[in-house]
């Protein structure tokens, strides 16, 4: 059984990665092999609408057919027992690597047809994982919510099933003091990096169990 994570963030060792890290450490525990892919370390493009992945009768019908970095990430997400994408949020949605990836992931299972029948061959147990600036309590007034739903929406109708995990009112630095953040109160960010996000992270683990429990009961189906 195969896992496999995907960072969406420049950081490599901030929110959203740890808790990328701590849902394999879950899944890893329930017998899952894991990997962690950091999008920023690739050099790859969105969708360019070529089409190729629609095209009857085409070679690269219902899958990418760009070649560049995100090829071989795409070839394992799809062969992937569990998938779990990780972005933080910048302006209400994924980052821009995260947006291209999703583009170059998606599509090319989403066919023109009635209802927009998805082309994967099987259920596959996914997961988004956000996190955020905002507070949960605000997410429904800015639209936060809508936002993230549709992403999982889309996701659901691809593979079947997509769980959404959303870690709000993160911290963004270390030392507040340095930057121009006035804005947000340092000493309530540090107290609940301290005190909340390692719940946050328990709650990935669990979410990485999980997965792997959905992964292990569809392959004994």
């Amino acid at each position: 059984m195969n896992i496999l994570a995907i960072n969406g963030s420049p950081r490599k060792k901030w929110n959203t990665a740890t808790l990328l890290e701590h849902a394999l450490q879950g899944a890893a525990e329930h017998g899952a092999q894991t990997e962690l892919v950091h999008l920023y370390e690739l050099d790859y493009k969105g969708c360019t609408s070529c089409f190729a992945c629609k095209k009857l009768g085409g070679k690269s019908y219902g899958r990418c057919a760009m070649k560049d970095g995100l090829s071989p990430v795409l070839r394992r997400a799809a062969e992937a027992d569990a998938l779990i994408l990780g972005s933080p949020v910048y302006f209400y949605t994924e980052t821009g690597e995260m947006r291209s990836f999703l583009e170059r992931l998606l599509f090319p299972y989403c066919s023109y047809t009635p209802g927009y029948r998805s082309l994967f061959p099987r259920a596959l147990p996914t997961a988004l994982v956000y996190t955020m600036n905002v507070p949960e309590e605000r997410m429904a007034e800015i639209g936060q919510d809508r936002s993230t739903a549709a992403t999982q929406g889309v996701m659901q109708r691809v593979f079947g099933s997509c769980e959404l995990f959303l870690c709000t009112d993160t911290l963004q630095f270390s030392d507040y003091s340095k930057y121009e953040a006035s804005v947000w109160d340092a000493e309530a960010k540090a107290k609940r990096r301290a005190e909340v996000f390692p719940q946050e992270c328990a709650r990935a683990r669990q979410l990485g169990a999980r997965l792997a429990e959905q992964a292990t009961g569809q392959a004994a189906v």
